[in-house]
């Protein structure tokens, strides 16, 4: 299950590279088209916007399950162990919970917009509003791993990564 899911983060991180690399191509060949041909694709705005969309999201995915977002773990860190891990529960659920609300509301955006296409490209909507759907499962399903991995007792501290002092760690600079 474990490589499954590797496998998955990886594919994740690919369509991420994928994602930013079209915006890039999509928005300098436009730049180029209007100021040297005075012309340009018609759906080159909209559908970078849409890769931006769906790169911020995947790439909150990644950046969940390598825990890289914003925290303050010190002071999680520095309590006992019984309140740490209630502490680290009642947050998981909390995102949780926010998960779902997501979860939530992209189902009723897809449903709702299944019949809209997009002006210029012409691509159902619900293409668009389906990422909330990827985010809030694949979130859901890290979340929820945590918690079991935390009530089972085996995990009961969440190491925040700082780039810069690993980085000075492994240079030997302390």
């Amino acid at each position: 299950m474990t490589t499954l899911f590797q496998l998955y983060l990886r594919l994740l991180k690919g369509f991420i590279v994928f994602c930013l690399a079209g915006m890039v191509v999509l928005v300098f060949g436009n730049v180029v088209l209007r100021y040297a041909f005075n012309s340009g694709l018609t759906m080159s705005e909209e559908f970078s916007r849409w890769l931006f969309v769906w790169m911020t999201f995947v790439g909150a995915i990644v950046v969940l399950h390598e825990n890289g977002h914003l925290g303050l773990d010190f002071i999680v860190n520095a309590l006992p162990r019984p309140l740490r891990r209630l502490c680290l529960v009642l947050a998981h659920g909390l995102m949780v919970y926010a998960t779902w609300l997501v979860l939530a509301g992209s189902w009723v955006l897809v449903s709702v917009n299944s019949n809209s296409y997009a002006p210029a490209t012409g691509l159902p909507m619900s293409l668009l509003f389906g990422v909330g759907l990827v985010f809030g499962l694949s979130t859901a399903a890290i979340l929820l791993w945590r918690i079991w991995l935390i009530l089972t007792g085996r995990l009961d501290r969440i190491t925040i990564i700082d780039e810069e002092a690993a980085a000075l760690h492994q240079a030997g600079v302390k």
